[in-house]
């Protein structure tokens, strides 16, 4: 085993790492950048070494310096976590070359499945059943509209480079290809340098099932599959192990392919078989392809640790270090179900857009495994992914599992930043969902009712109401009074609220003209006579409520509301980034809709618009500027001017 490791990485991942070192006893070199000079990571690590700015170009993909850190440090080995170089083959050989080991795959592993088109034809040779489709260098558009009349309507066009949905359209009709075809490649090349695409039949109630494989370069064990099918835009948001509605048949013919598949490319640590499953008529032997394999450990292998009781990072450093594989296959069993869910900062009504802020209050629930990098008073960067958590949940039955995921989102509490908590709450509350009836288009069908459900009910906002008051407060609740009730107006931004103090833990809150009586008796608000599973927090960041819906509330001064009606006209950025480019000029007329400028945050491209028609009297940011959240862009001359 080694005595010192340094992982390049950060985040929850490098966390997760370091627990698993700090278990078997092997020391840990963290590596940071300026945004995460004081990161959980790095406190957390024995020791740590800068390694550039907050640009991940300019710190964690700067293999050469991450090398050099871990021979300075006396380190023997470097884990890549996932993402970053994770899956960089010349980094492996560069650490190869430097005398250090590479705890993951080979560099030809890696190079192996790098591509989706020659990985789908190494997995016909090894016998590993791939979706009808072509998968040649033939690139011409003709050729390619012939190969996708011949495979069969509606088929998916799919980049071989690269991943998250990026280079992906799904085609229905043959008129639509040439022009689904054009978009596909120009956003491949724009993503990763690629254009080339490959096209697949399309497979409907489409299922995505992986399988975790463990190899030590000669053999392969699986340790089951993970049922990841609820996503938003090609991302993950909620997963589970084992897979809904799985037979021991259509178990073993999926593991034994993904063990040939690992054991084809001499597969040695932790890597996961991808399969699209065809969810139409119940999961049946015949009905899975081989998709991708990520060379890598996964972000949601937790729940794969949960039902089988293994430690997969521990697997890795024992077989990265020369051990052989801990356990046979007929050693590896499955207890209970398990689900993990993506706690991100992330505006879900605005169409999932990345958010940052300064987390100013955060509490997980003690019920659950919670792998986080980020601690309260921590800021969510815009330089990197906005992931909070994962909240991991295991019981004995799929049912067991899935509500204690429930009552564990219900009882995290996050301030300080929008987040999508409220909406994981919705999907675990879903029919479908609780009766097993996955797919990964279930979100897209349900996205409205989801959201109404995440919708905090007015009952929530006169809580927050008396939040804002301070009256939440047990030792100022009854207020103080000599021989009338005591009444107030509170504000905040975006809304009023009248208070009337009734007596010790009573009041009336009139919000929108509606009048509701709250009262706390015991360890329980209750609102117009119904008790609710709220609690009060106020914080630097503003007042939340929290248990089961969420709101936050920013107190205002009354005096400042007309400060605020003066600035309608301003275009804010919402969050830290790179002005990219700038449509309007001053004198400009513009209606509302129309492109005023593009925004890079979070590795995303954000179109800002005009709110109201009007005319452009000032552009207060240029192309390449770095800007911060809030900061005015553009101003529109005053409606009245």
């Amino acid at each position: 085993m080694f005595s010192k490791i340094l992982i390049a990485n950060r985040g929850e991942i490098a966390c997760r790492v370091i627990d698993t070192c700090r278990k078997l006893g092997v020391g840990t070199v963290a590596v940071y950048s300026d945004a995460d000079r004081g990161a959980r990571h790095v406190s957390m690590a024995d020791e740590a070494v800068h390694i550039g700015g907050a640009a991940p170009r300019d710190s964690y993909l700067r293999g050469d310096v991450i090398i050099q850190a871990a021979l300075d440090s006396g380190a023997q080995a470097i884990h890549p976590g996932y993402g970053f170089l994770s899956e960089n083959p010349a980094f492996v050989d560069a650490v190869d070359e430097a005398g250090l080991v590479f705890i993951g795959p080979s560099a030809s592993a890696i190079r192996a499945m790098g591509l989706k088109d020659a990985a789908k034809a190494l997995m016909e040779k090894a016998g590993v059943p791939v979706v009808p489709g072509y998968h040649g260098d033939n690139q011409d558009a003709d050729f390619l509209g012939e190969q996708a009349g011949r495979i069969g309507y509606p088929v998916l066009i799919k980049a071989v480079a690269g991943g998250g949905g990026k280079g992906m359209r799904l085609v229905e009709r043959a008129q639509d290809f040439a022009a689904a075809l054009a978009s596909a490649q120009s956003e491949a090349r724009t993503a990763f340098g690629n254009p080339s695409v490959l096209i697949e039949k399309y497979v409907t109630a489409p299922r995505h099932i992986e399988v975790q494989v463990f190899g030590d370069g000669l053999r392969a064990v699986h340790l089951f599959e993970r049922d990841c099918s609820l996503q938003r835009r090609h991302q993950k948001v909620i997963e589970e192990a084992p897979a809904p509605g799985m037979t021991p048949e259509v178990r073993a013919a999926m593991g034994a392919a993904a063990v040939r598949a690992a054991e084809a490319i001499g597969y040695a640590g932790a890597g996961t078989i991808e399969f699209i499953v065809d969810g139409s008529h119940g999961l049946r032997p015949d009905g899975f392809w081989f998709m991708e394999m990520n060379t890598r450990l996964q972000v949601e292998h937790p729940v794969t640790e949960a039902i089988t009781g293994v430690d997969l990072v521990e697997w890795q450093l024992r077989v990265a270090s020369g051990e052989p594989l801990p356990r046979r296959q007929q050693d590896l069993t499955i207890t209970g179900h398990a689900f993990e869910a993506r706690l991100y900062a992330e505006d879900v009504p605005a169409g999932f857009l990345p958010a940052t802020g300064k987390l100013a209050h955060l509490t997980f629930a003690k019920n659950a495994r919670n792998e986080t990098g980020v601690r309260q008073g921590d800021s969510i960067s815009p330089w990197y992914d906005p992931m909070i958590a994962k909240i991991i949940t295991h019981g004995p039955t799929r049912a067991i599992a899935l509500r204690a995921l429930e009552t564990a989102l219900v009882d995290t509490e996050v301030a300080g930043t929008v987040t999508n908590i409220d909406f994981l709450i919705a999907l675990t509350r879903h029919e479908g969902f609780r009766r097993g009836e996955v797919d990964t288009g279930l979100i897209g069908r349900d996205l409205d009712d989801l959201l109404d459900q995440a919708e905090p009910p007015a009952e929530t906002r006169a809580l927050a109401a008396l939040g804002v008051a301070g009256l939440h407060d047990p030792a100022v609740r009854g207020g103080i009074t000599l021989w009338s009730p005591l009444r107030r107006t509170v504000t905040w931004e975006g809304g009023e609220a009248a208070i009337e103090v009734l007596g010790p833990g009573r009041a009336r809150v009139t919000l929108d003209g509606t009048v509701h009586d709250v009262s706390h008796e015991g360890e329980r608000w209750w609102v117009n006579g119904s008790p609710r599973r709220s609690r009060i927090v106020a914080h630097p960041a503003g007042v939340s409520v929290f248990g089961g819906r969420s709101l936050t509330l920013v107190p205002q001064d009354p005096l400042d509301r007309q400060a605020e009606a003066a600035g309608g006209g301003l275009t804010l950025s919402p969050m830290p980034g790179l002005v990219k480019a700038v449509f309007v000029t001053p004198g400009q007329t513009v209606v509302a809709g129309d492109r005023l400028a593009i925004l890079e945050a979070m590795k995303m491209e954000h179109t800002l618009t005009a709110a109201r028609d009007g005319t452009v009297a000032e552009v207060l940011a240029g192309a390449g500027d770095q800007v911060e959240a809030g900061a005015p862009l553009i101003r529109l001359e005053d409606d009245d001017a």
